[in-house]
């Protein structure tokens, strides 16, 4: 491109030919392409998981986040027009502390990455230190962002291996005195459940924070991260009535205790009453930086999440718990049949795991793990959620097996 508009672009980095893109379709022409495109799909290719889950999402939640009261919603400043906007996300913030078994939750961050790498900063402004330790079986892509932070913020990244033999983080024997906080991924990036008894004792006896990034459909069935003593949780909330559109809009769901509240970065609704004992709901000790002097600000965290928030309230309120419960079930149980099935191919067969466990193949199926751990070439991340039928599980044993 050439002109005024971008004089500062080294002539070397700008394209100097034309887009090489087909000529234009009309919208058949392009239905018709997508459509031929979309059926290259193999039945294999579609056990892929890795942060971003296919569950069913009940209809009724589509139609009333539709509706215009709160599909054109923006941030709400002002308490006397935005009552209903306000109470959704004090309902949200309430059902994630039931999630998670925590005190008080934020109204959303932007996604479950920004999430942990805000938990890292608010773990690092708790306790004045300087260093994160993250377990290296948290997903990789939260640890590049959580990576790209500390590098902006001058804060040492350390990483604990995983067990080879068991997929499983290799808990470190002793925390420095400048480690700020732990970081631990429940399950694990690779479907595995970590053992997690004891773990906050050794960590606050070293004076750091535990860091619990979780799977929000695990905790239909696994102990809530606030009864094993974590400080503050985070998590992707896409898997509660997001669908996945190719990689977005995320969900960042952050809780934490009450005694660390006023470092909560984000948003945080209250319920007060007004002059006339009338309860209402009201933005409350906000700590962003549009709020109060940038410098005393817990966080730049700025768009607004609440649609998908508000989605992620509707789903919990259609599900319930024994809703939730069931979901987390049916995952469970269709991945490790297929684990089961797939038992000569597995990494690590005796590891309990939930909704996704690695194989050794060269079949095109799932995540190919080499990308982020080299050590596991060959090797593939395959998840089966609720929505999986039990003829496609056969179907990719069938496959694998062949392979």
């Amino acid at each position: 491109m050439t002109g005024g508009l971008f004089p500062d672009i080294p002539a070397a980095v700008k394209l100097s030919r034309p887009l090489a893109l087909p000529p234009p379709l009309s919208e058949p022409e392009l239905l018709a392409e997508l459509l031929a495109q979309s059926e290259k799909n193999s039945a294999a290719s579609s056990f892929l998981g890795a942060g971003s889950y296919d569950h069913f999402i009940p209809s009724a939640l589509k139609h009333i986040i539709g509706r215009s009261e709160f599909y054109t919603a923006y941030t709400p400043y002002q308490a006397e027009a935005s009552q209903g906007t306000l109470q959704t996300i004090y309902e949200y913030q309430s059902m994630v502390c039931a999630l998670t078994g925590m005190d008080v939750a934020n109204a959303s961050m932007y996604d479950g990455a920004t999430a942990l790498a805000e938990a890292a900063f608010m773990a690092c402004r708790l306790t004045g230190r300087k260093e994160i330790v993250v377990s290296s079986a948290v997903h990789p892509n939260y640890r590049q962002v959580l990576r790209t932070y500390c590098t902006a913020a001058d804060l040492t990244l350390r990483e604990a291996p995983f067990d080879k033999n068991s997929g499983l983080t290799l808990m470190p024997g002793n925390f420095a005195a400048a480690s700020s906080c732990f970081i631990l991924q429940q399950p694990n990036f690779f479907g595995n459940i970590e053992s997690v008894a004891g773990l906050a004792d050794k960590v606050h006896a070293a004076g750091a924070l535990l860091i619990t990034s979780v799977d929000p459909i695990s905790l239909g069935l696994l102990k809530p991260p606030g009864n094993y003593g974590a400080d503050i949780v985070v998590a992707e909330g896409q898997p509660l009535g997001l669908p996945r559109n190719f990689g977005g809009p995320g969900l960042g769901i952050f809780a934490t205790k009450k005694d660390y509240i006023r470092q909560l970065p984000g948003r945080l609704v209250g319920a007060t009453v007004d002059h006339d004992g009338k309860r209402g709901f009201v933005l409350t000790l906000s700590t962003r930086e549009q709020h109060i002097r940038r410098e005393r600000a817990t966080s730049n965290i700025c768009s607004n999440e609440a649609l998908c928030a508000l989605a992620a309230c509707v789903y919990l309120s259609l599900m319930g718990k024994s809703g939730l419960k069931k979901v987390a079930e049916l995952c469970l149980q269709k991945a490790n049949y297929a684990k089961k099935q797939l038992v000569k191919k597995a990494l690590w067969p005796n590891t309990p795991s939930f909704q996704e466990f690695v194989i050794k193949t060269g079949k095109p199926v799932g995540l190919d793990l080499e990308r982020f751990y080299p050590e596991l070439a060959g090797s593939r991340l395959v998840c089966a959620t609720e929505l999986v039928k039990k003829s496609e599980l056969d179907n990719l044993v069938s496959e694998v097996a062949a392979a």
